[in-house]
């Protein structure tokens, strides 16, 4: 009898989460998928029906290379991040708990600022008539100002102001718990400072490492807001291409065609993550 209270007391606690993912997750999901296969009406839109006509259009030349250009730019991204988070994690976890706090403190300051404005804030920096051009021009190093804005190197640069924290903070969490006694001992056993890194600092930082690739790059594929703010109309990702779709195009059918395209690559994406990476089954990373 106490057995069963506690299974119906057990579903009773699932009921909120499960009811808030249904009604925000899978019910949007689900209308997603029907406009996906209707009809565009004459102005805009849906008509219900079903036809693969939006699915055959994104395999166009022109559709296929924004779709690439995103992921690129994903990927990139989450390579330039990775290459910064990871030393900035590393002198994290291995400094005092003053310093360790302060420069968390630094990382959490940006997300007390609303997105926008840290984006117009870059694009005042980075602008022709930016601090960046004005410090090289009065210094002397340039004579004209520098293109660092509406290009890829600015969309880079966005993505990896925005991202830098979601790689930082999970590469940290791991680093954290490493037993640094571990790492004296590999030093007494004879091995030298790389191999110890190699051997069990690495090894230590996976999990946090493929939590913050994760974290980076999902979220980097579907960002629209950058891109349109401080890459222009050649810059476009699959973000921007759905946004157009639904707010000027009126082609509600065929965005959520995009929109089904991305989601199905993120969840392949997640699903190879859970196939070929098992935390519970990677203890054997650690060997000195």
């Amino acid at each position: 009898m106490r057995k069963l209270f506690k299974i119906k007391e057990f579903h009773l606690l699932l009921f909120p989460p499960a009811f808030w993912l249904l009604l925000f997750f899978i019910v949007p999901l689900i209308i997603v998928l029907i406009y996906s296969v209707s009809f565009r009406e004459l102005y805009g839109g849906v008509k219900t029906g079903f036809t693969l006509e939006h699915y055959k259009e994104i395999g166009s030349e022109m559709y296929l290379k924004i779709f690439l250009r995103s992921i690129g730019y994903a990927t990139i991204t989450t390579l330039i991040t990775l290459l910064i988070a990871f030393p900035v994690s590393y002198f994290m976890a291995f400094a005092s708990n003053r310093t360790k706090t302060i420069l968390m403190l630094l990382i959490i300051i940006p997300f007390w600022t609303s997105f926008l404005i840290r984006m117009y804030a870059l694009m005042t920096i980075m602008g022709e008539s930016g601090l960046v051009n004005q410090l090289l021009m009065t210094t002397g190093i340039i004579k004209e100002p520098l293109a660092l804005f509406n290009n890829a190197f600015s969309v880079y640069t966005g993505f990896v102001y925005w991202n830098l924290p979601f790689m930082i903070l999970p590469i940290l969490s791991s680093l954290d718990r490493l037993d640094t006694s571990l790492l004296e001992a590999s030093l007494d056993l004879g091995a030298t400072k790389t191999e110890t890194f190699f051997r069990i600092t690495l090894p230590y930082s996976i999990p946090g490492l493929v939590a913050g690739v994760i974290f980076v790059f999902v979220p980097t594929m579907g960002n629209f807001i950058i891109p349109e703010f401080m890459g222009g109309t050649d810059n476009y990702m699959i973000g921007n291409l759905i946004t157009s779709q639904y707010v000027h195009a009126r082609n509600w059918p065929f965005g959520s065609a995009m929109s089904v395209v991305m989601i199905f690559f993120v969840m392949i994406f997640i699903s190879l993550y859970l196939r070929f990476y098992n935390p519970s089954k990677n203890k054997g990373l650690l060997t000195i």
